[in-house]
């Protein structure tokens, strides 16, 4: 699965959501996709506009300057339409990607692998 955005917004902890940590964007159709984790909980959470979080393990994703590769375990490929993968291409400025990569690492500890290219 394939969306583009203009940016990808991220914060490793959001005090005012219980120090929340999230990767979100708006596709360019319009469609939000947000990835999120609480401290402690042991799933990361994905979502697709108003659809219900589905909680995610085994995950590994790539951030580059243009582009953000999620890839799940076969028994959440439903998230993505029935595919393993979502590519995300983004034209987010360059001064964001440490931010991107930080709330990232929160989110992805301990359940996931990050890869920065």
């Amino acid at each position: 699965m394939q969306i583009t955005a203009a940016l990808l917004m991220g914060n490793p902890c959001d005090e005012e959501e219980d120090n929340l940590a999230l990767l979100a964007c708006q596709a360019a159709d319009g469609r939000m996709f947000l990835m999120s984790r609480y401290p402690g909980e042991d799933e990361v959470d994905i979502a697709f506009d108003e659809d219900e979080p589905a909680g995610v393990k085994g995950l590994s994703v790539s951030l580059s300057a243009t582009s953000l590769d999620i890839e799940v375990q076969p028994e959440d490929a439903d998230l993505f339409g029935g595919d393993r993968h979502l590519q995300i291409a983004h034209t987010s400025d360059a001064a964001d990607l440490d931010e991107l990569t930080q709330a990232l690492e929160v989110i992805l500890k301990g359940v996931g692998q990050l890869t920065r290219h």
